[in-house]
């Protein structure tokens, strides 16, 4: 919702039956206490009511939905030293995106908050879940049923398929999305009218006909937006690359914050980022010639990876993209949902949708091959090994600038041993001396410091000898600790 919705939004809301549990309708009754509890049961009420969003109203009468206005000015009131809108968010859990509105409709003061619907657990206050039966508020608690069937809910309403902007005409739909972009991306001719570029975007999921309009999907929104702004919970999701002149953070060379949506804009940011890093220049037999310190198809991968495993459900932060003068690191909200360490196990995303429409259009690797096809570039640079990081809300993809097997410590040996061992072993290889001396560029006659390297990965458990009950040394074949025989 934007402030220029308000009013076709209020007369929409004015419309509705009396007792519609996900909206709330107040005058001048502004206790903060009470605001909070009815985000809490407006966004959960939401969900039960198969809406994407729900809202709280001031200005319209309850029973008569007559416009009465209000002396409410949210935008300006405060709860001790916060502002009012920051006093809330911060006691809800999760965090909730809401947004508040306020302007004149028809003569009368309005002010409208807009709820977005809880999407993968109860919104609580206070860390008490709240929902509407009716026109009342409640705990969630004490309606088991209620909450029994939220959680089912959850489970079938992936984020994509939510609307990110709705209550939109026909006209409406096209200036926000960058189709042409889409038809060029999937292969197929552009239409030649409207009707029948909607009936595609339709059929696709990036759009969808309700009966109160048109709506654009967060599928479509956050592929295709011509401007990621024009979608409010979107907006923080857009693609952000820093690059700095040294190895840590204290100075900023440059910045970009994409606004496109992430297919839209795919190629000319990964076009971009390519040109911000740094280049090898090897001296060849008669010319020099310049080579990327990382190859394309890693950086490409890693940052489609950041895209199409975030979780949209973590609000105010988006994927992020830090060069450093000595490595490239790719951030996205969320953990991952399996260990990228283990290349056994298949692969899944959270967001399903996205990613087959995102491999449909060439965007990243068929699923399952793009760590694989990152480890393969990495070791073929000679690379050290990509480092995969996860924290309590975020996952993190190093890849490093060229440095000799001498200049790597301990634990990135082991690590390029384990990941050697995990490539060899999935493309039905082993690992041996011979082919880590390989992946190291270590002459033979120096065998004895990748030994030491295997001994050591032996000992920390990520490798192990094939067949176990082997006896030989230097020609022993070893793989990853979780190869099953």
């Amino acid at each position: 919702m934007n402030d220029a919705d308000l009013p076709q939004v209020v007369a929409h809301i004015r419309s509705l039956p009396h007792e519609t549990e996900w909206v709330e309708f107040k005058v001048n009754n502004c206790d903060a206490e009470r605001i909070g509890k009815n985000i809490s049961a407006i966004a959960n009420a939401a969900v039960l009511q198969d809406q994407d969003a729900g809202y709280i109203v001031w200005g319209i009468e309850n029973k008569s939905h007559q416009l009465v206005g209000t002396d409410f000015r949210p935008k300006s009131d405060r709860r001790g030293s916060q502002p009012l809108e920051i006093w809330l968010a911060s006691f809800l859990s999760p965090r909730v995106h809401f947004t508040i509105h306020e302007g004149e409709v028809e003569g009368k003061h309005v002010v409208v908050f807009c709820v977005p619907a809880a999407s993968q657990s109860p919104v609580a206050f206070k860390r008490v879940e709240y929902v509407r039966i009716g026109e009342s508020t409640t705990e969630l608690r004490q309606h088991i049923a209620k909450e029994r069937e939220m959680w089912s809910r959850f489970d079938a309403r992936p984020f994509e398929t939510l609307s990110a902007r709705e209550r939109l005409d026909e006209a409406d739909i096209l200036p926000l999305l960058d189709f042409p972009a889409y038809f060029e991306l999937i292969g197929q001719p552009l239409p030649e009218n409207r009707g029948s570029i909607l009936e595609r975007l339709t059929a696709e999921r990036l759009v969808e006909h309700k009966p109160s309009g048109y709506a654009v999907t967060n599928l479509g929104a956050t592929l295709f937006a011509k401007s990621l702004s024009q979608f409010e919970r979107l907006a923080r999701k857009a693609v952000r690359v820093v690059v700095y002149r040294g190895d840590d953070r204290t100075e900023i060379v440059r910045q970009q914050e994409g606004d496109k949506g992430y297919a839209a804009g795919f190629s000319g940011l990964v076009a971009w980022l390519n040109a911000q890093l740094p280049q090898n220049e090897p001296i060849g037999q008669a010319l020099r010639t310049t080579v990327p310190m990382y190859p394309e198809i890693a950086v490409r991968e890693v940052v489609a990876n950041a895209l199409i495993h975030q979780d949209f459900t973590v609000t105010g932060t988006g994927p992020l993209v830090e060069v450093f003068r000595n490595r490239v690191e790719v951030s996205n909200p969320g953990r991952p949902i399996i260990d990228p360490n283990r290349l056994d196990i298949p692969p899944r995303s959270r967001n399903e949708q996205l990613a087959s429409l995102m491999r449909r259009m060439g965007m990243c690797e068929e699923l399952g091959s793009g760590i694989d096809r990152v480890l393969t570039a990495v070791e073929f640079f000679q690379l050290p090994p990509p480092a995969f990081i996860e924290s309590s809300n975020s996952t993190r993809v190093t890849l490093f600038a060229y440095r000799r097997f001498a200049q790597m410590d301990r634990e990135e040996r082991i690590r390029a041993c384990y990941q050697h061992a995990g490539l060899r072993w999935i493309t039905g290889e082993r690992m041996s001396n011979s082919t880590l001396r390989r992946r190291f560029g270590i002459e033979e006659r120096n065998y004895a410091q990748v030994s030491r390297v295997i001994a050591d990965t032996v000992k920390a458990g990520m490798i192990r000898p094939d067949p176990p009950d082997s006896k030989a040394r230097r020609h022993a074949k070893y793989a990853p600790f979780w190869a099953a025989w």
